[in-house]
């Protein structure tokens, strides 16, 4: 198969040769939901893409309207100058949940919520739906924060490459639960279990010239990351 079907009745994509998991296979998820959640989660992507046949992986933001992603970033960025293309590319966002410890060095593991994204990024020339990916990036990071601020200026737009990537060749993966030693270590007298972790913020730190009177909102008082619009 050389692309992705997408089953509307049931919201799963059917796996091509390139998102179906291969290793540890019963851990993949190809549920548009699942994968939406860990989107709407993560803060960072990791884009990889080659250029003359030189690979390159690329830390970014990114924002999701629906099933598309999007990225964005100055038009003299070389990534992004690569991606207009047309070349292929694949984006991987990965949450962390915890460190497995097992009896043994060789069965430790982690617990984690992956996904990984298969296609060719296409350039956002429409400004309304230009306007409409940057205030995703700004809501994906702190919701409620676009209603408080200014808004991007025509110069500001004409100054920002936005790329947009169809969530259709996608896959997640994910790893729960505490560690499966081989039976005959579960004697051993090592402790094993799960060390939980998760991204906290702490407490907001005001900008040295801003008046007094202005107090700090309640989205960034009471941050934390989560997928409020997972089904969206």
């Amino acid at each position: 198969m050389s692309h992705t079907e997408y089953d509307s009745s049931s919201a799963q994509l059917i796996p091509t040769q390139r998102s179906r998991i291969k290793r540890i296979p019963q851990r993949g998820q190809y549920d548009s939901t699942a994968i939406y959640q860990i989107l709407d989660e993560g803060l960072v992507c990791h884009v990889g893409f080659a250029i003359e046949q030189q690979p390159y992986v690329i830390p970014t933001a990114y924002g999701r309207v629906g099933d598309k992603l999007y990225i964005h970033g100055s038009p003299a960025s070389r990534m992004l100058r690569s991606l207009q293309g047309g070349i292929e590319v694949c984006i991987t966002v990965t949450m962390l949940d915890g460190l497995v410890l097992a009896r043994s060095a060789f069965h430790h593991s982690m617990n984690y919520r992956s996904v990984v994204v298969f296609g060719k990024a296409t350039v956002v020339t429409d400004s309304q739906q230009k306007l409409e990916a940057l205030q995703a990036f700004t809501e994906h990071v702190l919701p409620g924060r676009w209603d408080e601020v200014r808004p991007p200026s025509s110069q500001e737009l004409q100054g920002t490459l936005v790329l947009s990537l169809p969530l259709a060749e996608a896959s997640a993966k994910v790893r729960t639960g505490h560690p499966i030693d081989d039976e005959a270590d579960y004697q051993l007298p090592v402790w094993a279990g799960i060390v939980p972790l998760h991204l906290g913020a702490t407490e907001p730190v005001s900008d040295p010239r801003l008046p007094l009177e202005i107090p700090v909102p309640g989205y960034a008082l009471n941050y934390c990351r989560c997928a409020p619009n997972s089904n969206s």
